[in-house]
């Protein structure tokens, strides 16, 4: 029985949570932020996320999505799914490499959709942005998701100035006319400490001026573009000025603690090992401490 709906003090209710389960990633990406995550640290056992997860539960939480480093790493992953709320729906952030063996167990285990991070369709520029080539594994995967039904799958798509700007129009032809892919240009975050920022202002003018349909999501208030059979979202956390506005995400560290806010490290709460009315009230805590990274 929900007895609280968490809402911070900037009026901005919880209702999604994002845990990471890992820090661990078979990839290198050039620019990975690591979730804000660079401890060597345990993580989390099935028991603590099931906590978590059942007090999340009394707040009313409805959506939980799991992330790593690469989530698809945990022996235990299927478990953990399983465990999720019946009134919650799961998703999951993957690189896909391993997604094609894992697919329709991780559908059996209640897993309802899923973002596969893609940053190229060319082999060597996948390679260079990752450290290996494992495309052909992860378009593997992607085809073995939708046929099992788990959809709709957004292309996380990381856009890099001078490195995989010239393959936008490609990734259009790659969703175009499949209704259960949508793909996502993400501008580069600050603190991954890659440089190659790719221009999404100007490219979100070029979308405007092309779409048929252009839709605003409730979620950080961004926009969706529909373009020749196209569908197209843009994520530009440090310009876009609504993005601290309408979140409405708490988020977990694969060490146990709670995040209130992406872009900081300052405000953490410590979860590890804490169940039932404690580890409520330190998820009060941790809201009252959200507050717009961009005012």
């Amino acid at each position: 029985m929900i007895h609280v709906v968490l809402t911070d003090p900037y009026n901005r209710p919880v209702s999604n949570l994002r845990i990471s389960l890992t820090p661990r990633c078979n990839l290198s990406c050039i620019y990975c932020h690591a979730e804000g995550e660079h401890s060597p640290a345990d993580s989390m056992s099935i028991g603590e996320i099931r906590e978590i997860l059942r007090i999340a539960d009394k707040f009313g939480i409805r959506h939980v999505k799991f992330t790593g480093g690469e989530p698809l790493l945990r022996p235990d992953l299927t478990e953990i799914i399983s465990s999720v709320p019946k009134s919650m729906e799961s998703s999951i952030t993957t690189n896909g490499i391993l997604l094609a063996s894992l697919a329709m167990d991780l559908k059996k285990a209640g897993l309802i959709r899923l973002n596969v991070s893609l940053d190229s369709l060319n082999h060597e520029t996948y390679k260079r942005i990752t450290g290996s080539d494992r495309l052909s594994e992860v378009l593997a995967g992607i085809d073995a998701a939708l046929e099992v039904g788990l959809k709709p799958i957004k292309l996380n798509m990381v856009v890099l100035s001078g490195i995989n700007d010239s393959e936008i129009e490609d990734f259009f032809a790659f969703v175009r006319g499949r209704r259960d892919l949508i793909l996502q240009l993400i501008e580069l975050m600050h603190f991954s400490g890659c440089t190659e920022h790719g221009d999404l202002a100007v490219l979100e003018r070029d979308l405007e001026k092309r779409s048929k349909t252009i839709m605003t999501r409730r979620m950080h208030h961004r926009k969706k573009y529909c373009l020749d059979g196209a569908e197209v979202e843009v994520v530009r956390p440090l310009h876009n000025t609504e993005f601290c506005r309408f979140c409405n995400r708490l988020r977990v560290t694969s060490d146990g603690k709670l995040k209130p806010c992406l872009l900081r490290a300052d405000n953490h709460i410590d979860i590890r090992g804490k169940r039932g009315e404690e580890l409520e009230a330190l998820f009060i805590q941790a809201v009252t401490k959200r507050e717009p990274f961009y005012k």
